[in-house]
């Protein structure tokens, strides 16, 4: 039974992780265009390097977490990166999850304005409310969507991967420029590192709150292992199709080009990746915050909502081309002090 249970806690652990990358950019495929598709064949070693990094970093950066007894990531980088330095990259670190959750946000209100028809205020507007219900429920109600959510991403990713090889369009010579640029590869690391350093606002609240240290690393190890599969084959798809850089929502289109009958299933399920994420990002940001001001979590999550209503403005394609690579840069420091920093004795 206590294996049992260890597993089963691995698995939720395994969602959240995977369900905290999987956000606008990733699930819209916009993220994976950004860091891998636009290289060609390059980009397909470059997911595979990434696969590696998420399993080995998210492992490492949890049992180090758990280990060191931290609560939130200001904890973990007073670890990593010294108590002179580390306010000041937690407080980078804050404005970067600030920026990405408003990303997904926006994400959000694109998959209303372009896949529904609707305003986009109304996507980012029941996006908060629904955001704001979740948090109420705090670590229950994060592991009840991820849980759901997470494995419908990779059912619909494998299903768009067998469809694109049964239409005979899978990587057609014509599609698949290669670019060996040194953006090309670096691309991979600061894909990883970005997603690491967001990550760690969910991961290392998680990593102290588990029962056990075998299912902590069992989780990293499995969401890595999943997120290395779902990136190779939303990549090779969106390969594939030539018409992806015209679209904030490619993966959406890819469904409807290929098999329209899913296709209001797959935008339920692109939404549900996108509002996974949004939660992550605001109870990672709920967690630190209370540190700094200790407010209820009912409060914190009121005063998160209002923050993010102002992010209605923005265009999200915009937003992610900007904000994402250039936090994948800032954030190889992180990957670089993983690798160096010791584990601490148990």
């Amino acid at each position: 039974m206590k294996k049992k249970a260890e597993w089963s806690e691995a698995w939720q652990i395994a969602a959240v992780y995977v369900g905290t990358v999987i956000g606008a950019g990733f699930a819209t495929g916009r993220e994976i265009i950004e860091f891998f598709t636009r290289y060609g064949m390059a980009g397909t070693i470059g997911v595979a390097v990434s696969g590696v990094l998420f399993t080995w970093g998210g492992a490492r950066l949890m049992v180090m977490a758990r280990r060191i007894g931290a609560a939130s990531y200001d904890e973990l980088n007073r670890y990593l990166f010294g108590r002179m330095l580390s306010p000041f990259v937690t407080l980078v670190m804050t404005v970067m999850i600030a920026g990405v959750t408003a990303v997904m946000i926006a994400g959000a209100g694109a998959v209303f304005e372009e896949q529904i028809g609707w305003p986009r205020q109304a996507g980012v507007t029941l996006t908060l409310g629904l955001a704001l219900l979740v948090m109420l429920f705090d670590r229950k109600g994060l592991f009840g969507v991820n849980v759901f959510v997470a494995p419908m991403m990779v059912l619909f990713s494998a299903i768009a991967f067998v469809k694109t090889i049964v239409a005979g369009d899978l990587c057609r010579p014509d599609m698949a420029a290669v670019d060996y640029s040194l953006k090309a590869m670096l691309s991979p690391f600061s894909y990883a590192a970005f997603n690491l350093a967001m990550a760690q606002a969910v991961l290392v609240p998680i990593a102290r709150e588990a029962t056990d240290e075998r299912a902590v690393r069992r989780g990293a190890m499995l969401g890595g292992m999943v997120l290395t599969v779902l990136l190779l084959l939303n990549h090779m798809v969106l390969l594939s199709f030539p018409h992806k850089d015209d679209y904030d929502i490619p993966m959406a289109e890819v469904v409807h080009t290929f098999f329209t009958v899913l296709y209001w299933l797959y935008v339920v399920v692109i939404y549900g990746e996108i509002f996974t994420s949004v939660i992550g990002g605001m109870f990672g940001l709920a967690r630190q915050v209370c540190v700094w001001a200790p407010l209820g979590g009912k409060w914190m999550g009121v005063l998160l909502v209002l923050l993010f209503a102002a992010v209605s403005p923005f265009h999200y394609g915009e937003l992610l081309s900007f904000i994402y690579p250039l936090f994948g840069y800032m954030s190889l420091v992180l990957l670089w002090l993983l690798w160096r920093r010791q584990l601490p004795r148990r």
